[in-house]
């Protein structure tokens, strides 16, 4: 690939000549929750033509969503709007970075609203589109405001609790643990979320089981989002280190009624074999919601993980090597239409 001057904006690509793809672009500030100024960018394909557009959420990264994200770049080529904002505390937005899903969903409605009123008659269809802890927030931010459609690729359907113990049986499954040990682990992981709820203070039942089985060999071997570092953590270390990295994460929230309120259609897309969002119950909790009526479409892209990336496994360790074929073509009909009807590379349809 070759680039030419950034006035003249050419490109080459094995020998063929290309030409940057014009956009309109308008840059915006506006107010999130408690009054917070955001960040944000609109980008449509140029023209006059009604197109859909799309609101980017973000999962749990801390830095600029309008510096890095690929999106603004890409979509608009396929004639797809986006509107993209710096999270609160990054980029150029005011406030504190935070992982509170409610204080989130409130600054992801706010920017759907921002989007409508820069897009206007030039929005077809406006929806959310966002990945991993995006999960979480889109179907919130999605009860807050009218939406004609949403994208959720690697989320959980489950608390964020549940992504620990899900990690960490799947680390000790891995260094070839066996029931006995994690069912074990298991009540291990029920006492380190109890630490993580009560905000660092309740240490009682882990401190009960740390006495049990801390000299266990296995115990070592605990990972997860946060149970290894709390399980081996003196607990005086704990309380005061805790408080200090505490980012507000709404480790109980429970998205199963919040689902069940989402009017508009969702396209959730999951990796088969992602180690950090385990997808098992997920992709029941989601067929289950779809069953009762709900308009939910899931695609599973088998042998992927976390960002629906392809894999080998070399030295027991992965090596990522693409993104799965047919990922975000589903992405792009799903936003245009509401559907995804294809084929999409090698990914299962579990919902009809």
């Amino acid at each position: 690939v070759g680039f030419g001057t950034a006035t003249d904006g050419t490109i080459g690509f094995a020998g063929k000549a290309g030409v940057r793809v014009p956009v309109d672009i308008v840059d915006t500030t506006f107010a999130g929750a408690n009054g917070t100024m955001l960040a944000g960018r609109l980008v449509m394909p140029k023209g006059g033509k009604a197109v859909p557009v799309s609101v980017l959420v973000h999962g749990s990264e801390n830095y600029s969503g309008r510096e890095f994200y690929f999106e603004p770049r890409a979509w608009p080529a396929q004639g797809v709007g986006v509107f993209v904002y710096d999270k609160r505390g990054t980029g150029g937005s005011q406030g504190k970075y935070t992982q509170d899903f409610h204080m989130l969903s409130d600054d992801a409605a706010a920017a759907a609203r921002e989007a409508r009123r820069l897009g206007g008659r030039r929005i077809a269809r406006l929806g959310f589109d966002g990945g991993s802890q995006a999960g979480w927030i889109i179907p919130l931010a999605a009860t807050k405001v009218d939406i004609d459609y949403a994208v959720v690729r690697y989320g959980m359907a489950e608390s964020p609790l549940a992504e620990d113990r899900g990690e960490t049986l799947r680390g000790l499954k891995d260094k070839g643990h066996g029931p006995e040990v994690l069912a074990k682990a298991a009540q291990v992981t029920d006492a380190t979320a109890k630490v993580m709820v009560s905000r660092f203070t309740d240490f009682a039942d882990l401190n009960a089981l740390r006495a049990k089985w801390g000299a266990e060999p296995w115990w070592k071997d605990l990972q997860g989002e946060f149970t290894g570092d709390i399980a081996r953590a003196p607990e005086a270390a704990i309380r005061v280190i805790g408080p200090q990295r505490d980012q507000g994460t709404t480790w109980a929230h429970d998205p199963m009624p919040v689902l069940r309120q989402v009017k508009a259609p969702i396209l959730w897309i999951i990796a088969a074999d992602d180690l950090e969002a385990p997808p098992e119950e997920t992709a029941k909790r989601l067929v289950g919601l779809a069953k009762e009526g709900r308009k939910i479409t899931v695609l599973e892209y088998p042998k992927t993980d976390h960002g629906i990336r392809e894999f080998d496994v070399v030295d027991g360790k992965r090596v990522y090597t693409r993104y799965s074929d047919g990922y975000y073509r589903a992405v792009l009909d799903f936003t245009k239409t509401g559907k995804a009807g294809g084929t999409y590379g090698n990914a299962t349809r579990l919902t009809p």
